[in-house]
C-alpha cells in the first residue's frame, strides 16, 4: 500500500497522552460543573448527533482498495480478530468470580464492556512502526477490526452483559442501528463524494472526531456525577480495577506474542499482531457505551479509559525494546565471509588499480 510510515515519539522514560490529559480534564469539569436540566438534554442530542456524525466519517474513510489488499494476509487479521473477540471476552468473562471480592458489579460491567471493544487502528501502527514490525498489515488489521466491531461489539454486549449493565436493553440494539451502523453505511455509500474532502480537511477532520469523544465523555460523566457515580466508586476500587486491568493487559501481550510464534509467523508480523491484538479502542468504545448503557455509561467507561493510558505506557516501552532487539540482532549477525580466488587462479587486483 503507498501509505508513508507514520512516525512517533515517545518521552524517555514514560509516555503521557496529551489527549488523555483532556480526557482527565473533561472529566474534571463534568464533575465540577455537570450539565443539568434543560441543559443536560441539549448537550445530550449535541452529543447522539456527534457520535453519528464520527461514525459517518469512519464510513467514508473505509478504503476499499486497502480493506483489498489486506485480505492478502488473512490468517494474520483472523489472528488479531481471534485476541479481540475471543480471547479478551473469555478473559472478561472470567473476571466474573472476582465480583463483588475484588470488582463492583458495576465496574465489572464496565471491564466486560472493555474487553468487547475493537482494536485501535492509530496506537497500533505506531508502535508497531517503532518496534519496526509489519506497519501495512497492522493498519489493515485494525481497520478490519474497527469495522467488524460496529457490528460484533453491540452483538457480544447484547449476549454477554445483557440487561445487567446500568441501563443496556434490548432497545439498544435499535439505537446501535440508528446511530451507528445507519450513519456508517450512509458514509460508506458516499465515500466518492466525500473522499476528497476528506483528504483535504484531514487535520481538522482529526479534531472533530477528537472532540466529538470529548462531548460523549463529559456527556457521560456529567450524568453520573448527577447520579453519584463518586459515592459509589470508591478509591479501594479504582486501585482494585487498576491491579485487575494491568493482569488482563499483561496476559493478552503474552498470549498474543508466543501465540503468534506458535501459528508460525515472523517477526515482523508477530509484532503487528501483538500490538493489534492488545489494544482496545477507546474512539470507538466511548460512542459505542452511551448508546449501550445510557445513564449508566459513566462508571461503564471508565475501566476503559484507565486501560487506554496503561495500554499507552506500556506499549510504548515495549516497542522501544522491541526496536532495540532488532538493532542487537542485526548487529550480532556475522558478516559474510570475503570471497577468495578458487585454487591456481590469479586474485583480482584491488579496486583502482590497473591489471
Amino acid at each position: 500500500m503507498n501509505r508513508r510510515t507514520p512516525q512517533i515519539q515517545f518521552p524517555s522514560w514514560l509516555p503521557v497522552d496529551p489527549y488523555v490529559l483532556l480526557l482527565v480534564g473533561t472529566v474534571v469539569l463534568a464533575t465540577l460543573l455537570p450539565a443539568t436540566g434543560a441543559a443536560a438534554g441539549a448537550v445530550g442530542g449535541v452529543a447522539t448527533g456527534a457520535v453519528a456524525l464520527l461514525f459517518f466519517l469512519y464510513g467514508a474513510r473505509l478504503s476499499t482498495r486497502e480493506a483489498l489488499d489486506g485480505l492478502r494476509h488473512w490468517r494474520l487479521h483472523l489472528t488479531v480478530l481471534a485476541c479481540t473477540f475471543a480471547v479478551f471476552p473469555l478473559l472478561g468473562l472470567a473476571a466474573r468470580g472476582l465480583v463483588p471480592y475484588v470488582l463492583t458489579p458495576e465496574l465489572y460491567a464496565g471491564l466486560l464492556f472493555l474487553c468487547l471493544v475493537p482494536s485501535t487502528i492509530q496506537s497500533s501502527i505506531a508502535f508497531t512502526s517503532v518496534a519496526r514490525g509489519n506497519v501495512p498489515v497492522a493498519i489493515c488489521a485494525g481497520s478490519f477490526s474497527s469495522l467488524v466491531g460496529i457490528v460484533a461489539t453491540p452483538l457480544l454486549a447484547a449476549l454477554l452483559i445483557g440487561g445487567t449493565a446500568g441501563g443496556f436493553s434490548g432497545d439498544s440494539v435499535l439505537k446501535i442501528v440508528s446511530q451507528l451502523l445507519v450513519p456508517f453505511v450512509a458514509g460508506r455509500l458516499s465515500r466518492r463524494w466525500v473522499a476528497g474532502f476528506l483528504v483535504r480537511h484531514r487535520k481538522l477532520l482529526g479534531y472533530v472526531d477528537r472532540g466529538s469523544i470529548l462531548l460523549v465523555v463529559y456527556t457521560a460523566f456529567g450524568h453520573g456525577v448527577t447520579e453519584g457515580i463518586w459515592h459509589r466508586v470508591r478509591p479501594g476500587a479504582l486501585a482494585a480495577l487498576v491491579a485487575v486491568e494491568a493482569v488482563l493487559l499483561a496476559v493478552m501481550l503474552t498470549v498474543s506474542w508466543y501465540g503468534a510464534k506458535r501459528l508460525g509467523f515472523g517477526r515482523a508480523d508477530r509484532i503487528a499482531i501483538q500490538f493489534a491484538g492488545s489494544k482496545k479502542s477507546l474512539a470507538a468504545g466511548l460512542p459505542m457505551a452511551s448508546v449501550l448503557f445510557g445513564a449508566g455509561a459513566g462508571t461503564a467507561v471508565l475501566p476503559l479509559m484507565l486501560f487506554h493510558q496503561m495500554q499507552l505506557m506500556v506499549c510504548a516501552v515495549l516497542a522501544k525494546r522491541r526496536s532495540r532487539d532488532a538493532e542487537a540482532r542485526a548487529q550480532d549477525e556475522p558478516s559474510p565471509p570475503p570471497a577468495t580466488a578458487p585454487a591456481g587462479s590469479r586474485a583480482a587486483p584491488p579496486a583502482g588499480r590497473g591489471g
